[in-house]
């Protein structure tokens, strides 16, 4: 294909197949704003966020005009929260974490215990607001990192930072949360699953009057990666270097415009014709994403291949699913297709670029996809065939409205499902769900923009919560040690 051919391939890709760049992320490093006075801290990261990301917004513009792709998003990624509270609250503990059930044990009594979880609370809410402010003055859609990593266990620290979330987010406009409750090496903390069962249902009661919608800016996670670009779980890891750019691609109109060029071919045709498509994609995402960096002079990050839909037509990864041959996406044989789906974007986009992470795969969140809406609609789709599909997909139950008085301990175990889901097969798995209030199945519940809507869904009428009252660690799986 010579060039003039590529050029009119790409401006069809854009205008007729939805192609965007779904976000380019900057990650920043606020370890450094780190001070045991909360007033110095929130100085320090406001200064740090507006100084850094100044810039962002405008050379980001400036990049998709000149190469005439759309790029939505604009988000930034921060140092997990939880790691600026520790100073903050001090070295010294009158109460230590020892986990017992969804709270650590004898902390219901010990009022020491709350007085320093409630300093922590509100040295939390100070943090989140500021980032709130400091995002919306360098412009930016969504700012990620209101996060604590507990999978082996809880710092005073990790607890306040959950106990603030339903909070933070319903006094914010564009900070997102996420929690890490499990990996494969360490297993699941299932105290702090449950624990994050009450905070998801706190989150989307605390934004009642938005449909639950602090609950849609949070996600629980195993196995979490620190390049992830998309919302609403990217933080910025303690691995990473003080800033970087990364890019999250979409393109699922792409690929589905594709297989309809190879209708009845086998497998391997439909495989082959997704790579190529990947590769496609991947490449003008790396072009973005490496341009963008070098002109505010920080290192470019990675390409994260993850087909991000939208709830618009045409921009739907359930019709690339329907179009290898499903009546409808959740039928039998709608795992298989997202594994060969999975796979194929995954070897495309490797190949095209060397610098792939964050999640790389394809995404299956039900408000934001019109076919899964549909679907779910119908009851083709269902939670469990949604878990099922998250054995194969990037994320897990993403983007699920349930009815506003789902237990606690329910959505507990829809975490823990997914995360053991994660722990067993080496992968990241997550849950964003929102239990809309005074919703009940058959609802739609409206989020807007690129969150999108969602039929409300069943869950089941049976308890785990005698399973949370246990408390402690799920031990990680044998192959988790590879050493």
């Amino acid at each position: 294909m010579n060039t003039s051919e590529n050029i009119l391939e790409t401006i069809r890709m854009i205008e007729e197949d939805k192609l965007d760049i779904r976000t380019v992320t900057m990650g920043i490093n606020l370890l450094g704003c780190a001070d045991s006075d909360v007033k110095r801290t929130c100085e320090r990261v406001y200064e740090r966020v507006r100084t850094q990301a100044a810039r962002l917004v405008e050379v980001a513009d400036q990049v998709g005009a000149e190469l005439g792709v759309p790029i939505i998003n604009k988000r930034i990624a921060v140092t997990p929260v939880s790691l600026l509270l520790a100073p903050i609250m001090g070295p010294g503990s009158t109460t230590q974490i020892v986990e017992g059930g969804p709270v650590p044990s004898g902390a219901h009594d010990c009022e020491a215990f709350r007085a320093e979880i409630a300093a922590g609370v509100d040295a939390a809410l100070q943090i989140a607001q500021t980032l709130d402010r400091a995002g919306k003055e360098v412009g930016v859609d969504f700012v990620g990192g209101f996060s604590a990593l507990v999978e082996k266990g809880r710092t005073r620290a990790d607890y306040a930072l959950m106990e603030a979330i339903p909070r933070a987010l319903a006094s914010t406009d564009i900070v997102c949360g996420s929690v890490n409750i499990g990996t494969t090496r360490a297993g699941i903390n299932m105290s702090a699953v449950a624990h994050m069962g009450q905070v998801v249902k706190d989150a989307a009661e605390a934004t009642k009057d938005a449909g639950g919608l602090g609950a849609a800016k949070l996600v629980v996670f195993a196995n979490a990666v620190g390049d992830n670009p998309f919302m609403a779980g990217a933080f910025h890891g303690i691995e990473e270097g003080d800033c970087v750019i990364s890019v999250g691609i979409s393109g699922p109109g792409v690929v589905k415009r594709a297989l309809e060029q190879v209708r009845g071919a086998t497998f391997g045709t439909c495989a082959q014709t997704i790579k190529k498509a990947a590769f496609k994609i991947t490449r003008m995402g790396e072009l973005v994403g490496r341009t963008v960096a070098g002109r505010l002079d920080v290192p470019f990050g990675i390409v994260d291949l993850s087909l991000a839909p939208t709830a618009e037509v045409g921009d739907s990864v359930a019709r690339i699913l329907e179009e290898i041959g499903l009546e409808r996406v959740g039928a039998h044989g709608t795992t298989a297709a997202l594994a060969l789906l999975n796979d194929a974007v995954k070897k495309g986009g490797l190949m095209a670029c060397s610098h792939v992470g964050g999640l790389s795969g394809s995404f299956i969140p039900v408000s934001e996809d019109i076919g899964m809406i549909e679907a779910a609609q119908m009851g083709a789709i269902t939670l469990d065939k949604l878990e099922a599909m998250t054995a194969i997909c990037s994320v897990g139950l993403d983007m699920v409205a349930v009815p506003g008085d789902t237990p606690a301990s329910t959505l507990a175990g829809m975490i823990a499902d997914e995360a053991a889901i994660g722990i067993m097969n080496h992968k990241t798995t997550a849950v964003r769900v929102i239990p809309v209030p005074g919703a009940v199945p058959g609802d739609m519940a409206q989020f807007g923009g690129l969150l999108g809507r969602a039929p409300v869904m069943p869950v089941s009428q049976y308890s785990s919560a005698d399973m949370f009252a246990r408390g402690g660690r799920l031990p990680s799986p044998i192959h988790g040690f590879k050493n």
